[in-house]
């Protein structure tokens, strides 16, 4: 990455470093979310929503591999691809979110905070894309 002007590599850890910050926050969300949504209702069976904290995981875990790879790629065409990618990604995190917001648990609260920093994300993608 040595080879890039320092005007491309602010914008790249930027972006970069915002997809960590969402996975980290996603993360704690998680670990907060899963013990109130793993106990067993009264029928047996768990919430259904415990799932969606995994999703949230898994595609912030993406979200991050993504933007290394359309960083990274030499193709133009493999490089969209990437960018779509994290088009998508963030379209489902931002409505994970949105349905955790309805779990029995005190920690949906801080499902607010993960959908403002996806905002701010959105923010610094559109000029990221114009960058590759």
């Amino acid at each position: 990455m040595k080879y890039f002007s320092g005007h491309h590599e602010n914008r790249r850890s930027a972006l970069y470093a915002k997809a960590q910050e969402i996975m980290c926050i996603s993360r704690r969300i998680s670990d907060y979310l899963v013990p109130d949504l793993a106990v067993l209702n009264e029928t047996g069976n768990e919430d259904k929503h415990v799932y969606l904290t995994g999703d949230i995981l898994r595609h912030s875990h993406s979200l991050v591999t993504n933007i290394d790879k359309a960083e990274t790629e030499y193709f133009q065409d493999n490089r969209m691809k990437y960018i779509a990618s994290v088009n998508i990604l963030i379209e489902r995190l931002y409505k994970n979110c949105e349905r955790l917001e309805y779990t029995n648990s005190n920690g949906r609260d801080f499902l607010k905070i993960l959908r403002h920093e996806l905002q701010k994300f959105r923010k610094l993608q559109r000029i990221w894309k114009l960058t590759l």
